[in-house]
């Protein structure tokens, strides 16, 4: 339920959102997220450039999240691009598993965060209410000592059958086909899939072959 802002208040009712990706799955899903969410107005762009273009033509978002990985990001400097063309305004980072030294620079530059692209679709929203309303926000995750000794390799974590198996989700497979096209039964198939999101940090397929996907394991 949208809030009724007081008067003058310099936050919108509306929050206008834009998101740059390159991969179209990850905009597709947040597209479908966003459309279900009556208090947001969401923009996608597919590059840093095009994100650029976008604020040059509509002035700055509310939020502005762009991929760490994308074409013309060029590391972090692509974020401090995208800053200084949000106006100051929130410009967040969205990434499946930056290290600590991505999350300390660009604390250091002055960004909102980081928004995961594993993030719990139930969290998400308030997650970019919090930063879009001018909070820095960062999970747990990714500051944790603990879990950060974890943290950094590039080698996929994934068998070479889980491999074999998400190739098949890269296509939108379904277990039954996965399971003809490898000669396995259907449910291990499924504990596969099972088995790779929860190497992966995924909540869903979907969301395995985004990270798998940004990680360049695929």
């Amino acid at each position: 339920m949208t809030t009724a802002q007081p008067s003058g208040s310099l936050q919108p009712e509306i929050i206008r959102v834009l998101i740059a990706d390159d991969h179209a799955l990850v905009l597709e899903m947040f597209e479908h997220f966003f459309s279900n969410q009556p208090d947001f107005e969401v923009t996608t762009a597919p590059d840093l450039d095009a994100a650029l273009s976008i604020m040059d033509s509509n002035g700055p978002f509310d939020l502005v999240l762009v991929d760490l990985n994308m074409p013309g990001m060029n590391g972090t400097a692509g974020l401090g691009q995208a800053i200084e063309k949000n106006e100051g305004r929130p410009t967040g980072l969205l990434t499946s598993d930056p290290s600590a030294q991505v999350i300390s620079e660009i604390l250091q530059m002055g960004s909102s965060g980081v928004i995961l692209k594993t993030a719990s679709l139930k969290d998400l929203a308030n997650e970019i209410r919090f930063m879009a309303n001018g909070g820095r926000y960062v999970p747990v995750d990714l500051i944790d000592p603990q879990k950060l000794k974890s943290r950094g390799t590039t080698k996929s974590p994934l068998s070479d059958r889980e491999m074999d198996v998400l190739g098949l989700l890269t296509e939108g497979r379904q277990n039954r086909e996965i399971a003809e096209a490898l000669s396995l039964a259907e449910a291990t198939v499924k504990m596969h899939v099972k088995s790779i999101c929860t190497k992966l940090g995924a909540s869903n397929r979907t969301q395995a072959v985004i990270v798998a996907r940004d990680m360049n394991y695929i």
